[in-house]
């Protein structure tokens, strides 16, 4: 297994990033200052050749974040983020066949179009849920990723459908100060303070036809995608690998030498690599059984015995102490997302 770090560098300055610039430009911001301590120069980034670290991307968010100084900054970032000027990559969501198919690729190529926060997709009977989690350690960058990733989607789906859909947002975090900012870019169904946060969506709306469906470009565009991560020789990060890896056996008994071996590393090597994202094995461990719970309890409708036996944990008073940790709430205190949606 392997998997881009925070130090890796493989982002294309002139398209993701230069989102950010090109809006800072806008509000007469000095590209001298919004680049500081980024290790770029403006001269090299138009040139299309400069590669930059997730890190290096971080320091650009921080510095634009200050020098714009303004609340909607994240939301008009997300306006501009997709289907961008990205090529192959753009060209795929633009053409699109519908929005299901759109978020899949958004998924598949996270390290080309959303290589700070991936998107992962859950469809129950009724309704697709979208949740994010750090590729990499965003730190204090992480709600104006949350913002300008949701308001991207919901930017997309409204260009490419002509409709304004009917989401509903869910945020871990506290209501904002500038609320009116998600009211104008995201909609009124929102709820804050939740156990996790997500967007939601009927499925009604996720196969109706975009206009480029069908598209013989959008095959090419696909295979030049899969070349890039062929080249690169990884889709995604090692955060994310972790992850996925910890998900698929969470029922199953897990530490930290039998998920370093599974990565073919020592435990030392294995601990090192988390240390370098700021985090630790029983973090990323945690991390798992907190969304995997949320989900089933959400999401499945499960009680909390039935949660608490899925994820092996034998003793129910445990298993609630453990989540009080995970959430900051006992499981008795969790509405059903089923409820929330039908709301209002």
């Amino acid at each position: 297994m392997n998997g881009y770090d925070g130090d890796s560098r493989f982002i294309k300055a002139h398209q993701l990033p230069a989102a950010l610039i090109d809006l800072a430009r806008s509000r007469q911001i000095d590209t001298h200052h919004l680049l500081r301590g980024c290790g770029l120069f403006y001269d090299d980034i138009i040139t299309g050749q400069v590669l930059i670290s997730p890190q290096q991307f971080l320091r650009l968010i921080g510095n634009a974040q200050r020098l714009l100084a303004a609340d909607d900054s994240s939301f008009l970032y997300g306006q501009r983020l997709w289907p961008g000027h990205y090529g192959a990559a753009s060209l795929l969501l633009e053409q699109a066949d519908h929005l299901l198919q759109a978020l899949e690729r958004i998924v598949q190529y996270r390290a080309l179009l959303s290589p700070l926060l991936s998107p992962v997709l859950r469809l129950d009977e009724q309704h697709l849920h979208l949740y994010w989690r750090e590729s990499c350690a965003i730190g204090e960058q992480s709600h104006f990723l949350l913002e300008a990733s949701m308001t991207a989607v919901v930017a997309l789906a409204r260009r490419q459908q002509q409709e304004k859909l009917p989401w509903r947002f869910q945020f871990s975090h506290a209501e904002p100060a500038y609320v009116e900012q998600y009211w104008v870019h995201l909609g009124d169904a929102l709820a804050f303070d939740c156990p996790s946060t997500v967007m939601s969506l009927p499925r009604e709306y996720l196969l109706r036809p975009w206009p480029g469906a069908g598209s013989t470009a959008q095959q090419v565009a696909r295979q030049a995608c899969d070349l890039q991560l062929v080249a690169w020789g990884w889709q995604t990060s090692f955060l994310d690998q972790v992850f996925e890896h910890l998900h698929g056996q969470i029922r199953q008994p897990l530490n930290l030498e039998r998920v370093a071996a599974a990565f073919a590393t020592s435990p030392a090597s294995f601990k090192r690599r988390l240390a370098r994202h700021g985090s630790n094995f029983q973090e990323q461990l945690d991390r798992v059984r907190r969304d995997q719970a949320l989900y089933l309890y959400q999401v499945k409708g499960y009680s909390n015995d039935e949660v608490a036996q899925y994820l092996g944990f034998s003793d129910s008073t445990n298993f609630r102490r453990s989540f009080k940790r995970w959430t900051g709430r006992v499981p008795s205190e969790l509405a059903l997302l089923a409820d929330w949606q039908g709301a209002g």
